[in-house]
């Protein structure tokens, strides 16, 4: 019965919850940034009836109290932030922030937990306990947001037995949803070097160090650190996203920036690799006649389901989605700050199908053209009120 009207209320507001996730889509706010997401979530929420509480600056908890409140206590979470991506989708809702874009489904997680808090707001004399709703900033940079909203108190008072969030997956067909226990995501660490010599004429590098060349022979060998020095059948991987350097055809710069990330599946790997890229670098750059500026910026922690918590979740998906739907999820060299959370307390952390090849829904999070076919939404919606009741 209660599965029943779950499902009832997603498909009657199936409609409106799709506006909601094409304003928000529209209106992209930067990580830490989102002044007017969290004023728009917290309309909808005073709108709704709901108590909620602010803190980690632009975060919200929402409290929703069923029978028995003291009961059990549940957190369902949902980020709000979005990327620094140009958006080249030709939709009705396409950003309206220059150079912001929702590019990794964030729009659609705050619209799911939005959702769900409306349909557990009307069926609070159905189920017991209670259930937080947390809307997070930060995801998408170091530190997290996560980090901040455990610091404010969002896993306290009353404090959650455990706490569930999904990921859009364009991998996934739309209708579909994975798990997976235990470790499904790395961890990440940010990294930012900076190479300095005098600079110089392109026509006399012997008078100077050549910042660029030296660049060069670094990226090449701190990827040979990785390939060489870890256990292949833990997986990390070490990528250089950024060179900045120089403007003209005959000047060698005096200052090479170069910025990456380090991801790895073992905690202990992990800060080994730190030790190796600082002396690796330090010793070749120094080695080459220059000078380096070296910040690892350690950031998320792995993401560890919880395997008896995330059994109790994975079932209760099969009993509303049906078993042929559910699948085993990859593990992920992604991350996500949601590994915070599963430090503190049980955790899920679970994907749902938007892929809709014949409506050329295909692109992968993080690019300009990615979109979600918008039926997952209703799933979403459905599936987080039904975690936020039976679990």
């Amino acid at each position: 019965m209660l599965q029943q009207t779950i499902k009832q209320l997603a498909a009657q507001y199936a409609q409106e919850n799709i506006t909601t996730r094409r304003y928000l889509h529209a209106h992209p706010e930067l990580s830490y940034l989102e002044f007017e997401t969290s004023k728009y979530v917290q309309q909808k929420l005073t709108e709704l009836g709901i108590a909620f509480e602010v803190m980690a600056t632009t975060g919200i908890v929402a409290t929703i109290k069923g029978k028995n409140p003291e009961s059990r206590v549940m957190a369902l979470r949902g980020d709000m932030d979005a990327l620094p991506i140009v958006e080249e989708n030709t939709v009705d809702y396409t950003s309206q922030n220059a150079g912001i874009m929702h590019a990794c489904g964030h729009d659609v997680h705050t619209t799911i937990i939005l959702g769900a808090a409306r349909i557990l707001n009307e069926i609070k004399e159905q189920f017991e306990g209670t259930v937080k709703l947390l809307f997070q900033p930060g995801e998408e940079k170091n530190p997290g947001g996560a980090s901040y909203m455990i610091r404010d108190g969002a896993l306290e008072n009353p404090r959650p037995k455990g706490i569930v969030a999904l990921h859009v997956h364009p991998g996934l067909n739309a209708g579909k949803l994975s798990f997976r226990k235990g470790r499904v995501m790395a961890s990440a660490d940010e990294i930012y070097i900076t190479i300095r010599s005098k600079g110089g004429h392109a026509a006399s590098p012997h008078l100077t160090a050549d910042t660029v060349l030296i660049a060069s022979h670094l990226i090449v060998s701190l990827q040979q650190i990785i390939s060489r020095n870890n256990n292949p059948t833990s997986p990390s991987v070490l990528s250089i996203c950024s060179i900045q350097g120089g403007h003209t055809t005959n000047v060698i710069p005096s200052e090479v920036k170069l910025m990456g990330t380090f991801r790895a599946m073992d905690e202990t790997w992990r800060f080994k690799a730190h030790e190796l890229i600082t002396k690796q670098a330090i010793g070749l750059v120094e080695a080459m006649g220059a000078e380096i500026d070296l910040l690892i910026d350690v950031g998320y922690p792995t993401v560890d389901n919880e395997p008896v918590f995330t059994e109790d979740v994975w079932q209760q998906a099969n009993a509303f989605m049906g078993k042929e739907n559910v699948e085993e999820t990859e593990l992920r060299m992604g991350a996500e700050d949601f590994g915070y959370y599963t430090q503190v307390i049980p955790g899920c952390f679970f994907r749902l199908g938007v892929r809709n090849e014949a409506a050329g829904i295909v692109h992968n999070v993080h690019t300009p053209k990615f979109n979600i076919d918008e039926s997952a939404i209703e799933i979403g919606v459905g599936m987080m009120a039904w975690l936020g009741a039976t679990v």
